[in-house]
């Protein structure tokens, strides 16, 4: 089972945008060298705390400072943008990076309402026609109309989702599939199993190929992951509850948070069904959703505010999941 890395590029109090993003850049450089085999890069609008707008703007950087990563989106959310532009976008991507780019397609917003007005394709195409179109770009044109650059190795496209009618939908297109249960917990079985059901041969691939990509936070002892782990999840409180355009907030601010029933309810709904905790903790119950779904490929998603920590994070699973 390969291992992978997904990005939301948080932003913490007395952060910058610029530095969480060359964060991400140097987390890129660092899960190379543990032996990881993709990192993508998720899209968000209008959100101040995840600074991932533009997931091409960014890979571009990533793709540049690796040299064996295969790197990408997760997901390029496709109903805010017209299939051309992101096959241009892709395709200047892949003619410079041959063989080692990505793109994951979702079809959610990412963003406020009013945000993904101002963003949308405002031929508000289906998803599935949209996929299409797309598809036609990378084989040489959609009714006469050619995507230029036209890369001689196209970039993987992928269906990334957290329901079993989005599994089927990649199985029945012939994409490899990734089931969000960093968003979803617990349907991943149920997914999985309708998209290997569902899938018919394309010519871009042969056999279903599916993954998982969860929230990971390890550390050393379990108090430390769970310290770290609660300081994104008083972050979304905040967003949720009080203010929308807040950071998130430091390690030792959540730390020192009284969190009221609600907020701890909320924190235990959000940490338990992901992997929290030392590699001790975590192996079981990853090694159980391992043998449940089969997946052929595992993201992680780690979202923590002191950088040494996630990278630690990312070795430490590493070695758990070469042991599994």
């Amino acid at each position: 089972m390969r291992v992978s890395v997904h990005d939301t590029v948080p932003v913490w109090q007395g952060d910058t945008n610029g530095a969480a993003l060359w964060r991400s850049v140097e987390l890129a450089k660092a899960v190379e060298a543990l032996g990881y085999r993709r990192y993508w890069v998720a899209e968000h609008h209008a959100t101040p705390a995840l600074a991932t707008s533009a997931p091409a703007v960014l890979a571009a950087q990533i793709l540049a400072a690796t040299s064996t990563l295969t790197v990408g989106s997760g997901a390029v959310l496709l109903p805010n943008h017209a299939p051309y532009a992101i096959a241009e976008q892709f395709g200047v991507l892949a003619s410079l990076h041959p063989g080692r780019v990505d793109l994951g397609l979702g079809r959610a917003t990412g963003g406020s309402a009013q945000a993904a007005a101002r963003l949308g394709d405002p031929r508000r195409g289906a998803f599935a026609a949209q996929i299409a179109e797309l598809r036609a770009y990378f084989a040489g044109g959609d009714g006469g109309v050619r995507a230029v650059p036209e890369p001689e190795t196209p970039p993987r496209l992928w269906l990334v989702g957290s329901s079993a009618s989005s599994a089927v939908a990649a199985g029945r297109l012939g994409l490899p599939y990734v089931y969000a249960h960093a968003i979803v917990p617990g349907g991943a079985e149920e997914a999985l199993a309708a998209y290997r059901a569902a899938f018919t041969p394309s010519p871009d691939l042969a056999e279903p190929y599916a993954g998982v990509a969860a929230i990971v936070v390890a550390a050393d002892d379990d108090a430390r992951a769970h310290r770290l782990a609660r300081a994104f999840v008083l972050g979304q409180i905040r967003m949720r509850t009080a203010d929308p355009d807040t950071l998130l907030p430091t390690e030792d601010e959540a730390a020192a948070h009284r969190f009221t029933p609600a907020e701890e309810a909320f924190a235990t709904q959000r940490i338990d069904p992901q992997f929290v905790g030392s590699p001790a903790a975590i192996a079981p119950r990853l090694g159980d959703l391992v043998a449940r779904t089969a997946p052929d490929e595992f993201f992680a998603l780690t979202q923590v505010p002191d950088h040494t920590a996630r990278v630690r994070s990312y070795e430490l699973l590493a070695k758990l999941l070469t042991a599994l």
